[in-house]
Formats: structure tokens, C-alpha cells, sequence
């Protein structure tokens, strides 16, 4: 093994937020023109040229502090000497101080009115698969609400022998369930179907979260209505948001692994992720998974509502638009090293990122530093579970020389994460949702990391 291998690469994270607040109130309320473009990626620029100034004199003085020997093992430090903080001094815990810039994000310009917005999961900043409730992205049609629980109900109804009203107290009587699985955006990595438009992976796939739900399966639901099976073809669900969200979703699904959940990562959901009730449907576009959910109506046709005719379609070459198109196809992306980080110097890295599938498991990710010229199979991470994220590791030795990122999945299926070439073959280059194209991160000579797309 030669020395360079040997050595420790030192990765410096991304700049955390690199926009003033009174720009991001001006694309709000005047819209993302191209001079305001240049201005986010000036910022962005200015922003990361900071942060790499900052890492290089850390990495001299870090040099130095090791010349002399450090003090930092050498000494005790006064939190070794001192009495701590009292136990439950938060009544709900926090993260560290010096962690404080880990936060999703809203990306200027994506929508005029923050209601109906999205804030970005940082990916970037994240370990395992799964995602802290206070990290989990937002998507609003209408703005959240926090709703008082016993004053919530859910109807059953419809096709059905007995229609019902529900309380949480008698969900919760029901026989439960908890299962991690991812959800995603239809409209994640949407801003990239024309050329690269954002720096960070936050802004690039932060529409992805991945949690441990627990709730009751609708089955058990529409069972104890007496569904009949003869005639449901459909459920349609509707939240109970000012926007009255309303999703059709095909009636095998809600008789498989469909979930009403009211539990996420071991606690009540977050009311920004539909507390008290929402849906879960595995491997279904996130919008499907319908927060605040009051209603559950069993029937024989679509019911063609306002976001499955006006939105999350596919726009095709031929001016076609293709509907109905729920399932979230196997994708991946590399969130270390990511847009925006720098490599301080040469040496060992850590090549990490996630993959998923709505289909199934993941089966193999691959890994490519030369732009796809060659592939190396990465070191899949347990639990590889069904409709979950997946994390994916590689050992790197980086000469610094100029380099180019790419990962590549496959799931169970055999169905193989496409190019951007191969995407836009069938799909074209004006589309908005459903891109799960292969991601591109450029390491340049002086180890700073960018967006850009390869063919």
C-alpha cells in the first residue's frame, strides 16, 4: 500500500446557508430571474470560497498544533473539571450547539408563497438511513397545521358495508405496525432536468427523508367496514389542510402495505408531517402520502383530482402527458464527497451516499470516479430493507487529481438507475418530475466539489 493511501483525507463541509435573508424575501415575492440566479450562484461561490479559506487554515494551524504536540489531549480541558448540566435541563432534547447550521432549507425561488413550499432535508449532514423528524423535508400545498387530536376524526366510506368514524383512541386499538421506509418528492432532483442548477445535494435530492412509521394497515380499516371486494378498484384519501389534498391510490396497494400512521422514529409525527394522521404508501411519490388524513373513500374508478390531472404528471417530447405515474424508480446519490465540500489534500476517503427503490430492495450500487468509464461495486450497509433507504460506503484514495463522482443502482428487480442520456431518450429535457437520472459531482484539482451533468 503506497504511503498516499495511508494518509487521511480531511473533508470540509459545505457552506450551510449562503444566502442573505432579505434575497430570499425578494425572490418570494418578485421571482428567480437570471440576474437573481448569477446572485445565488455568486453567493454560493463567494460563500464556499470562505469556507475553503477557513479549512486551510485550519488544516496550518492543525499542522503546526501537532509539530508541538497537541494541547487539546495533552491538557484537560474545564469540562473535565467541572460539574455539567443537570439532567433534563431541555425538557425535549436539542442538538449540540456547534451543530446548529444542520437544518433544511427552503430554496429561494421554488414557490412564491412559503405555504405551499418545500424545505430541503440536508442530506449532506446525515449518517445511517434514518432521518431525525426534526430533518425530515416539508412539502405544503397550504401551510401546516397543528391539530388538536381529539377533536380529529377519519371517515371510511364509500364502497363499503359500514362506513365509520374513527378517533385516534380507536385507531390505536387496532393491532399495530412499524416499518422504516423512505418517502420522496415526485419532484425531487426536478430543477436538474435541464442542466445543473443547484450546488448542494440538500437542494439537489433534500426532498428524501427515510423513517420508522407505526400505525394501523389499511386493510385492517377497510376490512372492518366490510369493503366490497367485488367492485373496489380505488381508494381516494383527503387530508384535511386547506388545500384538502386528494390522492387516488390503486386498490392493491392499500391492500398490501399501505399504512394509517400516527407514529415516526418512535414518537407522535411532527405537525409539519400531518399530525395526527397520516397516510403511508411505500414506493409511492410523497404527494400520495396524505397528512392530516380525514377521509378514506373506497370506489370503482380514478377520481382525476386537481394533483393527478394539473400536476405530478409527466410531460413527454411529443407534448403528451402521462398520468398517474406514483412509483418512485431506483435512484441513488453520493452525499459525501458532495456539492459544496472541499477535500483538504490527498488521502483516504469515505465515499457514502443512499440509494432507494419503490419497487423493492436495493440489490448493487455502484460507484464510478472517472465520469462512468469504469465501475466499482460499493459496500452495501444493513439493514437492506424493502422500500427503504439504503446506505452505500467505498474506500477512496484521492491523488489530487480532478475527478468525477457517480453512483449507480440497481434494485431488486433488476431494473438499473438510468443516465441522463438514457432518461432523456424517453422522457426529454422539459419534464419536472420523477428524475432519478445519475448525479454527478466534479472534484476539481484544488478539492472543491460541484454540480455538474455528464451524458
Amino acid at each position: 500500500m503506497s504511503k498516499l493511501s495511508l494518509t487521511e483525507g480531511r473533508l470540509l463541509r459545505a457552506p450551510e446557508n449562503f444566502l442573505p435573508s432579505d434575497f430570499s424575501a425578494e425572490v418570494l415575492k418578485k421571482g428567480l430571474d437570471e440576474e437573481r440566479r448569477s446572485f445565488l450562484r455568486r453567493s454560493f461561490l463567494a460563500a464556499s470560497a470562505a469556507v475553503a479559506a477557513v479549512g486551510a487554515s485550519g488544516l496550518h494551524s492543525n499542522q503546526a498544533a501537532a509539530a508541538e504536540g497537541e494541547a487539546a489531549i495533552l491538557e484537560l480541558p474545564a469540562h473535565t473539571k467541572g460539574l455539567g448540566q443537570p439532567v433534563a435541563a431541555t425538557g425535549y432534547g436539542q442538538p449540540s450547539q456547534f451543530e446548529k447550521n444542520l437544518q433544511r432549507r427552503e430554496s429561494p425561488g421554488l414557490n412564491r408563497v412559503s405555504a405551499a413550499s418545500v424545505s430541503f432535508c440536508p442530506l449532506q449532514g446525515l449518517f445511517g438511513i434514518i432521518t431525525p423528524n426534526g430533518l425530515h423535508f416539508e412539502r405544503h400545498h397550504q401551510g401546516w397545521w397543528d391539530i388538536d387530536p381529539r377533536q380529529h376524526r377519519l371517515m371510511v366510506m364509500g364502497l363499503v358495508k359500514q362506513p365509520k368514524v374513527y378517533t385516534l383512541d380507536d385507531l390505536m386499538r387496532f393491532p399495530s405496525i412499524s416499518r422504516m421506509h423512505f418517502i420522496e418528492c415526485g419532484a425531487n432532483t426536478g430543477m436538474e432536468w435541464g442542466n445543473a442548477a443547484v450546488p448542494t445535494v440538500q437542494y439537489t435530492h433534500g426532498m428524501l427523508s427515510c423513517c420508522e412509521y407505526t400505525g394501523v394497515p389499511l386493510k385492517l380499516l377497510l376490512d372492518d367496514c366490510g369493503i366490497d371486494l367485488k367492485a373496489a378498484r380505488y381508494v381516494l384519501a383527503e387530508g384535511a389542510d386547506g388545500a384538502s389534498l386528494t390522492r387516488t391510490i390503486h386498490i392493491e396497494n392499500a391492500l398490501d402495505d399501505v399504512m394509517v400512521a400516527w407514529g415516526m422514529n418512535g414518537e407522535m409525527l411532527r405537525p409539519e408531517n400531518g399530525y395526527p394522521l397520516r397516510l403511508v404508501v411505500p414506493g409511492v411519490q410523497g404527494v400520495s402520502w396524505v397528512k392530516y388524513l380525514r377521509r378514506i373513500e373506497v370506489g370503482d374508478q380514478p377520481w382525476f383530482t386537481r394533483e393527478e390531472v394539473l400536476h405530478y404528471v409527466d410531460l413527454m417530447p411529443d407534448g403528451r402527458q402521462r398520468q398517474f405515474t406514483s412509483i418512485q424508480e431506483c435512484k441513488s446519490v453520493i452525499t459525501s464527497p458532495s456539492g459544496g465540500q472541499v477535500l483538504l489534500g490527498q488521502g483516504a476517503f469515505n465515499i457514502s451516499g443512499l440509494a432507494w427503490s419503490g419497487r423493492g430492495k436495493i440489490r448493487r450500487v455502484d460507484v464510478s470516479v472517472d465520469g462512468g468509464n469504469s465501475w466499482r461495486s460499493a459496500r452495501l450497509q444493513t439493514p437492506i430493507l424493502d422500500k427503504c433507504l439504503t446506505r452505500f460506503n467505498l474506500d477512496w484514495v484521492w491523488d489530487g487529481k480532478p475527478a468525477l463522482l457517480q453512483s449507480r443502482a440497481i434494485d431488486s428487480t433488476g431494473y438499473v438507475q438510468p443516465n441522463y442520456r438514457q432518461l432523456r431518450a424517453v422522457r426529454g429535457s422539459r419534464s419536472i418530475y420523477h428524475n432519478n437520472a445519475i448525479q454527478s459531482w466534479q472534484i476539481a484539482g484544488n478539492g472543491e466539489v460541484f454540480n455538474v451533468q455528464v451524458s
